[in-house]
């Protein structure tokens, strides 16, 4: 029981820890998904040329960091017209490129894996340029297309002014905020709980024989593959995972292992489910090992482009946990932006109902209405949804998630 209780105490630091920027995350990136238009997206996404991929990184930095939700968003640019490649690369940098990821990663590990975050997504863009051609084919890609309601009609959006003091966009903002962080608050619990329990159940003599140490570059190499495939068997995504990287780098994992784990968010079992509904199993499966080669390669060549820098940390240490006065201070002022971000959206909420966007009554996401990855109506009424998982649900039972 004592060690039941350490988990959790420790898990609920590395909450106490990153909380403030958590919110600050949330709130940068809701405020670029209100003012950034997903049409643009989109028709900036046609091939895969150099010029296209760094649009789709961008895209994907200013995008939500929820990998239920990139995952979702990139079926619905690729459906919709966008390139293949450049709708994955989308994907990648909306989970793994985002602000909010660099700053938990820095406050839990060090400057050291916020940079590497950033040249390790660079590296695995390159590979994801090189690879999804060499291995999947173009014939795969267009039959899974073709098998997609493309759902070119464009519904009308809103005409308001863009303007930095536009009261509309920050409730939208708002908006996106609350529902990131309502989409993510499981994977988010979970990823700290797991992390805690992993710190004091596990004993370390389990790591030094799941990370083999002491063969040099073999060494380096087994790490960067096991780290994909303890994220596909973890089941945390998101910055969920983030929390539990750092209890592996605790427990031994190489530098390129831990890299190359943070990447594999989007290859999380129950991801890897919604590419096989819908790619199809023959592009699930093609796209799952392709996923696993480049981020295990990124892994392995950001270790050693830190090697050569020296920029390794010698020590396979945690930030110190507790309550520290500064921490303390920048939760409260994050309790006071998180306080004005719900007011922002009630009062949205009381207000006129937007034709622009809706309401995810399955996971509390907003959604654009002309963007919507998935729709479904209902007794005469059109319900909009972040992802088709969301629109199952929602169908097998809807008095279940519609407000009474």
């Amino acid at each position: 029981m004592q060690e039941i209780l350490s988990g959790i105490s420790g898990g609920w630091w590395m909450f106490f820890e990153t909380f403030w920027a958590l919110v600050l995350g949330f709130a940068l990136s809701g405020i670029v998904q209100a003012f950034v238009s997903r049409k643009r997206m989109r028709e900036s996404l046609g091939d895969d040329s150099a010029a296209t991929l760094v649009k789709a990184t961008f895209f994907g930095i200013v995008s939500s960091s929820c990998s239920y939700a990139a995952s979702a968003l990139a079926k619905s640019l690729f459906s919709k017209g966008a390139n293949f490649t450049a709708s994955m690369v989308f994907m990648f940098a909306s989970t793994n490129l985002v602000i909010d990821m660099g700053i938990v990663l820095w406050i839990l590990m060090g400057w050291q894996f916020a940079l590497a975050e950033l040249i390790g997504g660079i590296v695995m863009i390159i590979l994801l340029r090189v690879f999804i051609p060499l291995f999947i084919s173009s014939k795969l890609i267009e039959n899974a297309r073709k098998s997609m309601d493309s759902g070119h009609e464009e519904m009308a959006t809103s005409t308001a002014k863009l303007s930095f003091f536009n009261r509309q966009k920050w409730s939208e903002a708002a908006g996106y905020t609350i529902g990131d962080f309502t989409m993510l608050r499981v994977e988010l619990i979970v990823g700290y709980l797991i992390a805690g329990f992993a710190m004091t159940l596990v004993p370390m003599r389990f790591w030094e024989a799941l990370f083999i140490p002491g063969y040099g570059f073999w060494s380096a190499l087994e790490n960067a593959l096991i780290g994909p495939v303890l994220a596909f068997i973890s089941f945390v995504c998101s910055l969920g995972n983030i929390s539990l990287a750092a209890a592996l780098w605790h427990g031994g994992i190489s530098f390129g292992g831990v890299i190359a784990f943070i990447f594999a968010d989007l290859l999380a079992f129950p991801i890897v489910m919604i590419y096989r509904r819908i790619y199809g199993g023959a592009l699930a499966l093609r796209l799952a090992l392709v996923f696993w080669l480049v981020m295990s390669l990124s892994g392995l060549i950001t270790e050693g482009i830190f090697h050569l820098l020296n920029l390794i940390p010698t020590e396979h240490k945690m930030a110190a946990m507790g309550m520290r006065t500064s921490t303390l201070v920048l939760n409260i002022v994050a309790l006071i932006l998180l306080g004005v971000i719900i007011w922002l959206y009630r009062a949205r909420n009381r207000g006129e109902t937007s034709t622009e966007f809706a309401k995810d009554y399955v996971c509390g996401m907003q959604v654009r209405v002309a963007d919507a990855p998935a729709k479904e109506e209902v007794n005469g009424t059109i319900y909009y949804f972040c992802m088709d998982g969301c629109r199952e649900a929602f169908v097998k039972d809807p008095e279940k998630f519609l407000p009474h």
